[in-house]
């Protein structure tokens, strides 16, 4: 299943997207939460009618540096003997369809595709086999990075924390097998980025283990599991779009900052 988050006249609700194409998808709202029981209201409106928003709204993002071989060599880093995790902010965090605001203590932003988890409900210290019970689905997500600030900072909090720098979406898929999938993004329809899940270093099982040894997780908390090969320059009036196979495509268009 395919559950958005959406604006309508005023009102923000989730909903089972329906149906195929960009012209015939509706969204069948739900009663409640998704991350209980719910129960789909039969109420439908045409996904063109309405603002969709970021699928979920995190409690935290964390993120994975470093989780494709060839994305660690392009960037002339060795692959980490652990994973490396930071966090973006919610503040961070934008819809499909929202401007990317280009920061202004950077002159070298990157796109960043990334197969994006969303947590179901409350974990800690998740067993590697009950790692898929902790679950929700699965988004897209472009971990932007303002790269020169990556470089001289060190501390990555800036660089990867801004306002704008965490598209997710445009809605969370439910019922995928993320071990093997085709991650992809395009600046202004020339691709840049095209890896697979299956190239990843570290599961997403190995990921969850890690992450909730020292903290736990929330409903609609997302982890970003890393990019593929083949980061490279934003500029001002770009659109950038990341496709997931079985998810959809996230679509950006960078802005200069007000």
């Amino acid at each position: 299943m395919r559950i958005a988050r959406f604006s309508i006249d005023g009102n923000v609700a989730f909903g089972a997207v329906e149906g195929d194409g960009p012209d015939g998808l509706v969204l069948d709202i739900i009663k409640g939460i998704p991350y209980a029981e719910f129960e789909l209201s039969g109420t439908k409106v045409p996904l063109s009618k309405v603002r969709l928003l970021p699928p979920v709204l995190p409690n935290k993002v964390v993120a994975i540096g470093r989780n494709y071989a060839e994305h660690a060599a392009e960037l002339g880093n060795e692959v980490p003997d652990v994973p490396i995790t930071f966090f973006k902010p919610t503040t961070s965090v934008i819809g499909s369809g929202d401007a990317i605001e280009y920061p202004s203590f950077s002159n070298e932003l990157h796109h960043e595709a990334e197969l994006a988890v969303v947590i179901g409900r409350m974990c800690r210290e998740v067993p590697r086999e009950r790692v898929k019970d902790v679950i929700f689905g699965y988004t897209c997500a472009n971990d932007v990075t303002a790269r020169d600030a990556q470089k001289r900072e060190k501390q990555w909090a800036r660089a990867k924390g801004f306002d704008t720098s965490c598209p997710l979406g445009p809605w969370v898929e439910t019922d995928l097998d993320p071990s093997d999938l085709t991650i992809q993004a395009t600046v202004n329809g020339e691709q840049r980025q095209l890896g697979r899940t299956s190239d990843m270093i570290r599961s997403i099982e190995d990921l969850v283990v890690h992450i909730t040894e020292a903290m736990t997780l929330l409903p609609g908390d997302v982890i970003l599991t890393g990019t593929p090969a083949g980061v490279g320059p934003l500029h001002v009036g770009d659109e950038v779009a990341v496709t997931i196979e079985g998810i959809g495509t996230l679509t950006n268009k960078v802005i200069k900052r007000g």
